[in-house]
């Protein structure tokens, strides 16, 4: 009896990394000459999942949003965990960037990555199961295509990771 392969799609974000990364970029603002006397400020809301930018700026705001990109891509982050929702202008002339902090993917594009894995006519069950994406199959190639199929959808808006390989 063959057995059933299956391994997990999910979009879930190490939140440890993130306030490493934050940290990091908090550092280095503070050490940076172009930085200096002038409000700044990074904020990470955990339990509400977003990240506020705030300096006297745009192209201050879009220095910050450099350095904390760098940052999470050297602590292995994709940049696509982040989703700018909203600018605003605050008080004394101050801009201020909200990021929501992407952790799951959305029942839309669950279902696009679906139809796109049962689109392929290949060998595999996926199943939408909350926020993460099961694909079974019984041989593990074709669930190595899924992977690479899934890879090169390019129009998604989550970072993905692929999991529990088994």
């Amino acid at each position: 009896m063959a057995k059933d392969h299956y391994f997990d799609i999910s979009a879930k974000l190490d939140m440890m990394e993130m306030k490493n990364a934050i940290e990091q970029a908090k550092k280095e603002v503070s050490t940076r000459f172009d930085f200096k006397g002038i409000m700044v400020e990074i904020d990470l809301n955990e339990k509400a999942k977003v990240l506020n930018l705030s300096s006297s700026s745009d192209s201050k705001i879009d220095a910050l949003k450099d350095i904390v990109m760098s940052k999470m891509i050297k602590r292995g982050l994709s940049t696509k965990s982040l989703d700018e929702v909203k600018t605003e202008g605050i008080s004394g002339g101050n801009v201020k960037v909200v990021y929501r902090i992407v952790d799951s993917i959305e029942k839309d594009e669950a279902k696009k990555i679906v139809k796109a894995i049962k689109d392929a006519k290949l060998k595999v069950t996926p199943s939408i199961q909350g926020d993460e994406i099961r694909v079974t199959g019984k041989k593990i190639d074709d669930l190595q295509a899924v992977i690479a199929l899934v890879k090169q959808m390019e129009d998604l808006k989550a970072p993905l990771t692929f999991g529990n390989f088994k």
